[in-house]
């Protein structure tokens, strides 16, 4: 069993950032994904971005250029910082782990940008 802690999200102005932390313990595996998704109240749960063991990224063509994705192996720990924030952002953003046999979801972080 792995179990996720997600922090760093809030209220931010438009332009502004945020990063995001996810912490997972328990039984991790040698090989794992981690990612970070978002959903919009009246959206889908999508994909923002991704990140290997071996520290290969992906990301959403609407966070390119402003996120990145990093990770800590040696703590479980998988980072999103968010830069230049835009209203369209605002979502709930969670954090998944993925192994070769099990997919875990953390429990959200609220990002809302506003003025």
């Amino acid at each position: 069993q792995v179990q996720l802690v997600e922090s760093g999200g809030g209220l931010v102005q438009p332009g502004g950032s945020l990063r995001l932390s996810c912490a997972a313990s328990g039984s991790i595996s040698s090989i794992y994904t981690m990612g970070w998704y978002r959903q919009a109240p009246g959206k889908q749960r999508d994909l923002v971005a991704r990140i290997t063991t071996g520290d290969s990224t992906g990301y959403a063509d609407s966070v390119k250029g402003r996120f990145t994705i990093s990770r800590d192996n040696a703590n479980n720990t998988v980072y999103l910082q968010m830069n230049s924030l835009k209203p369209e952002d605002t979502a709930l953003y969670y954090c998944r782990f993925a192994s070769n046999t099990n997919i875990y979801w953390g429990q959200g972080t609220q990002v809302t940008v506003s003025l």
